[in-house]
């Protein structure tokens, strides 16, 4: 073969290196349907979402429409095992407004709300003012625990499980509500407290029955992570969507924590190093962080990595 049959032979092997190297590292094509919000939900996963749009993500949603004149759609499906294959990633909805900060399923937005496991009991049933699982009041009591959850793993620290009742954490709550059953159990006596993810626990601890004392767990340590951020997810790659989003966590922060707070969830505070709870909406921040007059929302300007579980429902 001849010198010059071989250069070019060369110069096509390495002008496609070059085409190849370019097409991978050009943005992919937007597949976000900018007509709509499509929002993936549960159609019946209460305080989150549910096909009547009771929940505070139903609400956070037609907020984000209204900011981007949008109206919302939903493509429903069971927040359990599969949710994010059956929707996100088939590119049938473009949106989940709550999953955990950290879980590589999705593409995660800034956080939009910090929570902890809470202790859920009955007034007057020898509880009375607890406020950590390390009570000894606690010692010997039969102790509801949604299985695998980060609460759990307290109630184990403890020396509390000789006595424990699961509950499942993964269903589907068209057919099975196991907060409710929880909430249930503890009104009459078949347990004597549970541990539940507190926006969950501080949902139905106030319906079904006599109202429940629900305490946010602050004080627990050395058993592992307990505090989680939760944040909007989008589809791996989908980044100038996940920007546009986190413009508008920042503006509008301070109007998803009244959601919130409307919906009577244990909001924490945005510094790791505290666990104090957020009892007023927060102040506006721009996406770098600095403070902006007269606006009523501030979201975290950085994206903290936390080891969150995927659905912390």
């Amino acid at each position: 073969m001849s010198k010059t049959a071989v250069a070019t032979i060369a110069g096509l092997l390495s002008l496609g290196w070059f085409t190849a190297a370019v097409a991978a590292e050009a943005p992919r094509a937007d597949l976000v349907n900018r007509k709509q919000l499509r929002v993936c939900a549960d159609p019946a996963d209460l305080p989150f979402s549910n096909d009547k749009g009771e929940g505070f993500e139903n609400k956070i949603a037609e907020l984000i429409g209204q900011e981007l004149n949008i109206p919302v759609v939903y493509t429903w499906f069971p927040k359990a095992v599969g949710f994010i294959r059956m929707t996100l990633a088939r590119k049938r909805c473009d949106l989940v407004i709550g999953w955990g900060q950290g879980d590589e399923l999705v593409l995660n937005t800034n956080a939009i709300y910090r929570s902890t496991s809470a202790l859920i009991y009955k007034k007057g049933t020898g509880l009375d003012g607890i406020d950590t699982l390390a009570d000894p009041r606690l010692k010997g009591k039969r102790i509801g625990v949604i299985q695998g959850s980060p609460g759990g793993n307290y109630v184990a620290k403890y020396g509390l499980m000789g006595n424990v009742h699961g509950y499942p954490m993964m269903v589907d709550r068209r057919y099975d509500n196991p907060a409710e059953r929880m909430m249930n159990d503890i009104r009459s006596g078949e347990i004597a407290a549970g541990v539940h993810w507190g926006p969950i626990a501080a949902y139905w601890a106030s319906r079904g029955g006599e109202k429940l004392e629900v305490v946010p767990l602050l004080k627990e340590e050395g058993g592992g992570k307990i505090a989680f951020r939760i944040t909007m997810g989008v589809r791996q790659g989908d980044d100038a969507w996940k920007r546009q989003l986190n413009e508008i966590i920042a503006k509008r922060q301070g109007d998803i924590d009244k959601i919130l707070l409307d919906y009577g969830i244990p909001l924490l505070v945005e510094d790791d190093t505290k666990m104090d709870l957020l009892t007023e909406p927060r102040t506006a921040t721009s996406s770098s962080g600095e403070k902006k007059a007269d606006t009523p929302a501030t979201a975290p300007s950085e994206e903290k990595k936390a080891e969150a579980p995927a659905a912390a429902h």
